[in-house]
């Protein structure tokens, strides 16, 4: 991972005093990181399957697609596949033991159709990919035919891509493992945690789930328990497997988020469970300098989140 200088007075003093640069820089550190990882790509003559994870709100979406965009511009056509496609239906779901659907767990997944699938792309070259229908919770009757060049690569993203019970039944010298997270976190002078990393991916989350879904902060914490406990008990454990780790920080981001998130967060009342939590998290983003999110690029991983 590339070194970052992930202090409260150096994010605010860019902010203040060189606002476009900033963001030009942040922007392009991740840039050059994927570029890289393009560019070793290159350097393998077959097909490969990159294995991508991480956890909830690290960028795995936004980060598949602009890998695959490095490595059109090198001459290698890509595919993206997302494991949520591979859902069960919702009926057959795993349950939680008080009765809802589990999907944080890797068996959510229909672990024989993945294996049939990858594998068919590696030794047949084809295969078709199921499309998940996420408003009925089942599996589309449609689906996506992929036919694989010489050397052609696949990017594979979801929470479960480094779990050893998919990716063991893979053609190992075919795979590039990578994990993706926010790495980073925000300190101030004092060395005094700012913002810590989860703190950061559930800002980027509970702006998103406002935009996409409509969801209150206060849902989205609600369910936040249970992805975390998927993350440390599904995904954690194998992160040091990975061939390629990737910090996916933007560093200006809490500048943007800061009043975005705030009245959101103000809006969780008093005799809420988790009006303490929102109170930290109104205090530690209080402290950015604001930047508008017009300064934000089109093609920033950030949008993600934004829109």
């Amino acid at each position: 991972m590339s070194n970052i200088n992930n202090t409260l007075e150096y994010i605010n003093d860019m902010a203040r005093n060189s606002p476009a640069e900033f963001v030009r820089m942040s922007e392009q550190r991740y840039f050059n990181i994927i570029d890289d990882v393009a560019r070793r790509i290159d350097e393998t003559p077959v097909s490969e399957i990159v294995m991508l994870a991480g956890p909830s709100s690290a960028g795995k979406t936004t980060t598949a697609l602009r890998l695959k965009a490095a490595l059109d511009n090198l001459g290698i056509k890509t595919f993206t596949i997302s494991l949520d496609d591979f859902y069960k239906n919702r009926e057959d779901s795993p349950r939680l033991p008080d009765g809802t659907p589990d999907f944080e767990t890797v068996n959510a997944l229909d672990l024989p159709l993945l294996s049939k699938t990858l594998n068919a792309l590696m030794t047949q070259g084809k295969a078709d990919i199921p499309v998940f229908d996420f408003v009925k919770g089942r599996r589309s009757e449609s689906s996506n035919r992929i036919e694989l060049g010489a050397s052609d690569v696949v990017v594979v993203e979801g929470l479960h891509a480094l779990n050893p019970v998919i990716t063991s039944t893979l053609p190992a010298e075919r795979l590039l493992k990578m994990y993706i997270n926010v790495s980073s976190r925000i300190y101030d002078k004092d060395n005094d945690i700012v913002l810590n990393k989860r703190n950061m991916r559930l800002v980027r989350r509970m702006i998103r789930d406002r935009r996409s879904r409509g969801s209150s902060f206060e849902n989205t914490l609600s369910m936040w328990n249970t992805v975390r406990e998927g993350e440390d008990k599904y995904l954690f454990p194998y992160r040091d497997e990975a061939d390629i780790k990737i910090n996916t920080i933007i560093l200006y981001e809490s500048c943007v988020f800061r009043d975005i998130a705030i009245p959101m967060l103000k809006e969780i009342e008093q005799n809420s469970e988790y009006y303490s939590e929102a109170q930290k998290l109104i205090k530690g983003l209080e402290r950015f300098e604001p930047l508008d999110r017009s300064l934000v690029p089109e093609n920033s991983l950030l949008r993600e989140f934004l829109g």
